[in-house]
């Protein structure tokens, strides 16, 4: 098959007329054409996100691909992080049998922190010999992140295990290290990771790269660093690459790194500095086998209509045309499903506060921030304490969803939230179910609903109630995306309505469970303090 457009040939780092002969699946030869005006069409390797947790989305793999080809993704470095902490081996083994059913690329990596701490319960534990087994497939490209850096900071013997574990079968190792400077940070790169995704300012991620690291720009749904950041584009264009790191249904559906490209384009920075962080740098750092637009690469290549508004035309994987004008171009049937849901209702006696004579801790939170801060408020005198609508002092609740144990209470400001509550089972990292509300009523309406579905999105709005089953290990939905982004974003519309003033409140909400990023975080053992890293008491 030939194909004539004008390639942007991120090797050569020049665009000019090509055509371009593929066969069995590869690139068999590029040839340099002269040809009055322009073709109007431009080719470029397919795009590759570097870090995401597809479990995010809330659909499986496949529906992630069905998902993601439209806008010009071949392939993605996922960490099934998630659906291992509660589904354990099970849940790996179920995101690499239902992403074989698809022809999209899928690097999973093995997940280095299940649970990501012991300070709270998840559903399954990997330890070295489950990731030895997983690093020893040539289908694992790598150690997931290691989240838990005071572990290795600290010598703690089971993660330098894991990370000589990887060091054995060749495999790079994903950082997250949100803060982490200095002597810490020294030790911790020494230990033989490579990358950081957690990076929010310009200073903290010069630093990293200083120390040899590659700093990955996460630009998602909750967490959005590229403004920040984007300056490395300029001055750093080797040591960095994009990713979605975690993306809700709705923003997948309407754009992937696609229009990230574009924007980053658009502004000026330099064409090929750019498509190289979504291409080059990782296959390279990864060692994928990912097409490249060379002569003997496998055929994974786009053709768009203009790099400043990489609007996608076709998508092609392994030599396969699996997108074209708005249609996507392979089938996919989801894997059976699994959970893990064992948890009874909870009452409101269980989530009841007694009023102290004293300050208490309140979790601040912040829009698109996964980070929190902590401040103190004296509650008003009574028997107990309540949300003070006022001062945007709510309450949060975190039930245990894999065993019967009481839920935890705290406080927590920036949602806004005016009426009612909303609740969740995707709860970073453990998938504990996790709520905010302004009364216990709708608190524990919206909690027991997700232990009715056994897993899923509520909100309950002064007697009306409205949910998402999440049918697989309660964060991923066998729906389509459009399904899932469409229900999605009523239940989000619906809580916007309430007063929320958060942009993603689901999303914002997913991470205030966790721990280990600082500042003041919920567990379903008590409030977390992430900089000294230990359990604090509510009242201080």
């Amino acid at each position: 098959m030939k194909i004539e457009a004008d390639l942007i040939d991120i090797h050569k780092r020049e665009i000019y007329q090509a055509e371009i002969i593929i066969a069995d699946g590869k690139v068999e030869s590029i040839t340099k054409i002269e040809r009055k005006g322009t073709s109007g069409y431009f080719i470029m390797p397919g795009l590759i996100d570097a870090h995401v947790h597809i479990e995010s989305s809330m659909i499986t793999p496949g529906s992630f691909a069905l998902a993601a080809v439209p806008h010009g993704t071949i392939g993605v470095v996922s960490d099934p992080h998630e659906i291992a902490n509660v589904m354990g081996m099970e849940g790996v083994e179920f995101m690499l049998e239902d992403g074989a059913k698809t022809p999209f690329r899928f690097w999973f990596g093995a997940p280095s922190c299940v649970p990501a701490t012991e300070l709270e319960t998840s559903g399954a534990k990997l330890g070295p010999e489950e990731i030895e087994k997983l690093l020893r497939r040539d289908k694992i490209k790598f150690l997931a992140e290691m989240m838990n850096y005071p572990g290795v900071i600290n010598d703690n013997p089971e993660v330098l295990k894991k990370i000589e574990i990887a060091k054995k079968y060749g495999k790079p190792i994903d950082g997250h290290a949100p803060g982490l400077s200095g002597e810490g940070l020294r030790r911790y790169i020494g230990a033989g990771i490579t990358t950081d995704h957690e990076c929010s300012s310009i200073e903290e991620a010069l630093e990293k790269i200083s120390l040899g690291m590659k700093v990955i720009i996460r630009e998602g749904s909750a967490g959005r660093n590229l403004a920040a950041l984007k300056s490395l584009y300029s001055d750093y264009p080797e040591m960095i690459m994009l990713s979605s790191d975690d993306i809700h249904p709705e923003m997948l559906r309407d754009r992937h790194l696609d229009k990230l490209l574009a924007q980053l384009i658009d502004e000026g920075f330099n064409i090929f500095d750019v498509i190289r962080s979504v291409t080059i740098n990782p296959v390279e750092h990864y060692n994928l086998d990912a097409g490249l637009l060379r002569p003997g690469d496998p055929a994974d290549f786009i053709v768009i209509d203009d790099p400043a508004k990489m609007n996608v035309i076709e998508t092609w994987i392994k030599g396969q045309k699996v997108y074209e004008r708005g249609k996507v171009l392979f089938g996919y049937e989801p894997a059976e499903a699994v959970n893990k849901f064992n948890c009874r209702e909870i009452s409101k006696i269980e989530i009841s506060v007694p009023w102290q004579k004293s300050e208490m801790r309140v979790i601040a939170a912040f829009d698109g921030e996964l980070f929190t801060k902590q401040i103190l408020y004296e509650p008003p005198r009574g028997s107990f304490v309540e949300a003070d609508l006022k001062e945007d002092i709510l309450k949060i609740v975190v039930k245990d969803r894999y065993n019967d144990a009481p839920p935890s209470v705290g406080f927590i400001k920036g949602f806004g939230l005016k009426r009612g509550a909303f609740a969740s089972s995707v709860a970073h990292d453990s998938h504990n179910i996790i709520a905010i509300g302004t009364s216990d009523d709708d608190l524990v309406k919206s909690v027991n609903e997700i232990v009715r579905i056994r897993g899923g999105l509520s909100v309950s709005d002064e007697g009306s109630l409205s949910s998402l089953q999440l049918n697989i290990a309660g964060i991923m939905s066998n729906k389509s995306c459009n399904e899932v982004a469409e229900e999605y974003e009523k239940l989000s519309d619906q809580v916007k309505n309430m007063g929320c003033t958060m942009s993603a409140p689901f999303m914002t909400l997913s991470f205030m469970a966790l721990l280990v990023i600082p500042e003041l975080k919920l567990g379903d053992r008590g409030l977390f303090d992430g900089n000294r890293f230990q359990f604090v008491p509510l009242f201080v």
